[in-house]
């Protein structure tokens, strides 16, 4: 699933090239797609103006001129992908959005399309205030490149939970997946399964450090492609080269030589060193 520094990257490929923008017309190739009933999705979004484009979490919202949000979560393989000519028509497409300045200039016509293998992804359109209000937007903890390290400290001093499944939990810092908990930890030299209110204030103050400088390399990278991320345009992302610890089990650890282990935390692969990530 993309996490922080990959939807990051969208965001700001999105920005780039669609604020200032109106939705011209919207083709749902999938109606699944749509969390709410199709037709009216399309009604109330045409002619809308895309004000901006940002990152929550894990989460893109595409703010609009009529006090409407568009609310996306790429989940699994989700994609949106932009081009100035009407696109070849994918096996994937759920979505394609056709954007200008206004409805009789074509030169400046962008089609942006939303590609989405696993169809996990979703498209919400809410108002401003009812967005803000929504249990799973108003449940998500603080951005981790935002928390200040004593209130990271105090954050997991509180959890009485394994530091793994507590980086994952989007209620506790938001936009943390797998790959950059794994990463953080082992630059960290902490081991997935301590206690994360055992660990000592200088231990947290170190992961926080360790955490905000990883993803701030990894969006520099335009992220991590492991099997389908892309961005706007398409290209992957940079940052794999990069990777010390996941998806490396059975080999050698590139600071000690230790064998990279694998285990099963809160239903996710997790990748570690025994020796530089001490229980």
């Amino acid at each position: 699933m993309p996490e922080l520094p990959e939807v990051e990257t969208v965001a700001r490929g999105l920005r780039e090239r669609i604020v200032g923008l109106r939705v011209l017309s919207v083709e749902l190739i999938s109606e699944k797609l749509i969390l709410q009933n199709p037709p009216d999705f399309s009604n109330r979004i045409a002619g809308a103006r895309i004000m901006d484009v940002r990152r929550r979490g894990k989460h893109l919202l595409f703010f609009l001129d009529n006090q409407r949000t568009l609310w996306c979560h790429l989940r699994m393989t989700g994609a949106f992908l932009t081009n100035h000519t009407a696109p070849k028509r994918h096996p994937h497409d759920r979505a394609e959005f056709i954007l200008g300045s206004t409805k009789r200039d074509n030169t400046s016509r962008l089609w942006c399309v939303f590609r989405d293998m696993r169809q996990f992804g979703f498209l919400r359109l809410i108002t401003d205030d009812k967005l803000r209000a929504h249990p799973e937007f108003a449940k998500l903890g603080p951005e981790p490149l935002e928390i200040s390290a004593i209130d990271f400290v105090k954050l997991f001093k509180r959890r009485g939970r394994m530091i793994k499944p507590a980086l994952l939990d989007q209620t506790v810092v938001a936009g943390v997946g797998n790959i950059y908990a794994d990463e953080a930890l082992f630059r960290a030299g902490i081991r997935p399964t301590v206690n994360a209110a055992r660990l000592s204030s200088a231990r947290l103050i170190i992961l926080h450090d360790r955490l905000q400088a990883l993803l701030r390399q990894a969006i520099k990278s335009a992220g991590t492609t492991v099997d389908n991320y892309a961005g706007v345009n398409g290209e992957t992302g940079g940052f794999q080269k990069y990777l010390r610890v996941y998806g490396r089990a059975g080999n050698p650890c590139k600071k000690c030589r230790s064998v990279i282990r694998r285990i099963t935390l809160a239903q996710r692969g997790t990748h570690f060193c025994p020796k530089c990530q001490k229980p």
